[in-house]
């Protein structure tokens, strides 16, 4: 999995390439670039899952805690460009009734403000 941060409009952007699954090789994981995105002050936070091809239990784990961990905050973490086969994941886990989940990057951040 490599990941990528960048900003629009005080939302930070977060491109995940690659698999969320654990690894023997995790160097940060997305939850601790969650929270170090937190710690540095930026509430609002989108997860561009455009380029993830598969998605575990850890996976979902880690959006479940990065998600928990910016609500506790009063921020917002919501997913966008997500896969038919992964939204089926996030279906099957019901988080789709807790995650905000849009088609595309510019309808995500458009529901920010």
């Amino acid at each position: 999995m490599e990941i990528n941060l960048r900003e629009n409009n005080n939302i930070t952007i977060i491109d995940i390439t690659g698999e969320i699954r654990r690894s023997d090789v995790m160097d940060v994981t997305l939850h601790q670039s969650v929270k170090d995105q937190l710690d540095d002050g930026m509430r609002n936070i989108l997860l561009n899952l455009k380029n993830v091809e598969f998605i575990d239990s850890f996976g979902v784990g880690e959006i479940l805690a990065s998600y928990i961990s910016t609500q506790n905050l009063g921020g917002h973490l919501k997913l966008s460009n997500i896969s038919k086969k992964l939204y089926v994941v996030f279906q099957i886990t019901m988080l789709t009734k807790v995650l905000e989940i849009f088609d595309s990057e510019n309808s995500a951040l458009d529901s920010f403000t």
